[in-house]
C-alpha cells in the first residue's frame, strides 16, 4: 500500500514540477514583458496612466494563459475553463462596455494627444480650460465649475480646441 502511494506520487511528481516551472516562467516573461513596455513608452513619452494599464494587462494575461498551460500540462482538461472564461469574458465586457469604451477611447486620446493640458477646447455645450486628462475622463474648467467629459464622447464626437 505504502509502496503503490509512494509510486504514484513519484510518477506525477515531475509532472507537477514541469506544470510550476511553467507557470513560474509565464509570470516571469509577464514581469520582464511588463518592465520593456514601461522603458520603451517612457522613452517616447508616453502617459504614466497609460503604461500601468498595458503593464497590468499584459502582465494579467501571461499569468492568465500560463496558469490555463500549467494546469493543462498537470492533465487536467482546460477546455471547459477556457469556454468559461470566454463566456465570462463576454458578459463582463458586455456588462462593462461603457467602462471598457472610456478606456478604450482613453488610451486612444492619450496616444494620439489631440489636445493636452492648458488648451481651451468646446465640447457637448462646454468650453473650458483643461486642467487634466486622466484614462476616464478630461477635466475642463468652465465658467469656475470643474466639468467631467467621458473620453468616449470626446473621442466619437466633434471637439473644438480653440488654442
Amino acid at each position: 500500500m505504502v509502496t503503490t502511494t509512494y509510486r504514484n506520487i513519484m510518477e506525477i511528481f515531475p509532472v507537477v514540477m514541469a506544470s510550476i516551472v511553467i507557470f513560474i516562467l509565464f509570470w516571469i516573461s509577464g514581469i520582464f514583458t511588463q518592465f520593456l513596455i514601461t522603458r520603451l513608452a517612457n522613452k517616447r513619452g508616453l502617459n504614466p496612466e497609460l503604461l500601468k494599464l498595458i503593464g497590468r494587462t499584459t502582465i494579467i494575461g501571461l499569468i492568465i494563459f500560463g496558469l490555463v498551460m500549467a494546469l493543462g500540462t498537470i492533465g487536467i482538461n482546460v477546455s471547459a475553463l477556457v469556454a468559461g472564461l470566454g463566456l465570462t469574458g463576454f458578459a463582463l465586457g458586455f456588462a462593462l462596455k461603457d467602462v471598457v469604451s472610456n478606456l478604450i477611447a482613453g488610451s486612444m486620446i492619450l496616444l494620439h494627444k489631440p489636445f493636452k493640458v492648458h488648451d481651451i477646447i468646446c465640447e457637448a455645450g462646454h468650453e473650458g480650460k483643461v486642467i487634466d486628462i486622466d484614462l476616464r475622463y478630461t477635466t475642463i474648467e468652465a465658467d469656475g465649475k470643474k466639468v467631467l467629459i467621458q473620453k468616449s464622447t470626446l473621442f466619437t464626437k466633434e471637439i473644438s480646441i480653440l488654442n
